[in-house]
């Protein structure tokens, strides 16, 4: 890999002590962070998801969650979202300590819009009445509901489906409506779980570029799950890298690439195949004990 690309392997294993020095460094930080699901009468703790995770993302980065299925993935951004408490560990968000050593610490948890794998509208309310009901829930005075509709369906060339219902438009567009309500709530960061996974590779592509086109204009930091490495290699700034669950994370990769980018860039194809062969051995799939299998993509030359 060219020499000259910044890359940084993360310290997964730094002490978690002295948490509120670092709180304010990044926009969201998260150390030592370990997660367990409950048994179905919610009493004790029986399958970890996450095991001592560790991340720091900036102010503005795109940046990309990438692991294998059942790695803790998308439970990382529900703790992020508020919607789940961690038994152990730390995260702040914008210098707010929201959690510290498996309690709520936050009165108030940050505004969040959340994108996930199926667009979840609501197919009895029309695009723009889906849109009025995330305002609603986000405290929105009613008096701005139209113009935050408008600016945010023109912002994802969905202006002229303001009054379409959910099932007349296609799974390309659902995905745009779901993206502009995300944005319509102004919220100070964007989590997004797979939002393209089920959708044919074109269509994905044209709306991967939508994406970095509302990223650049609105400056909003995003924290996108994918397990596709091509996907996470055009989009991001940083990539973290998941081991197979309980996930912890074992790489940081910066992406010194230019942009606006293109699919076909040779660093791009660098940089996956690079990926790729670290993950093989860390996901399970090579010997680790096989040459080069366990080198971590930001330190192969």
């Amino acid at each position: 890999m060219n020499s000259q690309r910044q890359v940084a392997a993360i310290d997964t294993a730094r002490s978690p002590r002295n948490h509120e020095s670092h709180a304010s460094d990044s926009f969201i930080r998260v150390e030592n962070l370990s997660y367990w699901y409950r048994d179905r009468d919610n009493k004790a703790l029986v399958t970890p998801a996450i095991e001592d995770a560790s991340l720091s993302i900036e102010k503005g980065e795109f940046a990309c969650i990438l692991g294998p299925s059942g790695c803790g993935k998308s439970t990382l951004l529900t703790v992020l979202s508020g919607l789940s408490v961690p038994q152990e560990g730390f995260v702040s968000v914008n210098g707010d300590v929201l959690y510290r050593d498996g309690t709520r610490v936050a009165n108030e948890m940050p505004r969040c819009g959340y994108v996930f794998q199926d667009a979840r509208l609501l197919p009895w309310r029309t695009v723009r009445q889906n849109i009025t009901l995330a305002l609603k829930a986000a405290g929105k005075p009613e008096s701005e509901w139209n113009g935050i509709v408008e600016s945010s369906l023109r912002m994802l060339r969905l202006e002229d489906y303001a009054e379409a219902w959910p099932l007349k438009l296609s799974g390309g567009q659902r995905h745009r409506v779901a993206i502009a309500r995300a944005l319509a709530i102004e919220p100070q960061f964007v989590l997004m779980d797979e939002p393209f996974s089920t959708l044919d590779e074109v269509t994905a592509r044209f709306l991967r570029k939508e994406l970095l086109d509302v990223w650049e204009r609105t400056g909003k930091t995003i924290v996108f799950v994918t397990h596709s490495i091509r996907e996470a290699v055009y989009l991001a700034d940083d990539i973290f890298l998941m081991t197979k669950g309980p996930g912890k994370v074992f790489d940081k990769l910066h992406i010194d690439v230019p942009r606006p980018r293109l699919y076909e860039d040779p660093k791009l194809t660098e940089i996956e195949g690079a990926v790729v062969q670290t993950v093989l051995s860390r996901w399970g799939y090579f010997d680790p004990s096989e040459e080069g299998a366990s080198t971590p993509a930001s330190q192969r030359g």
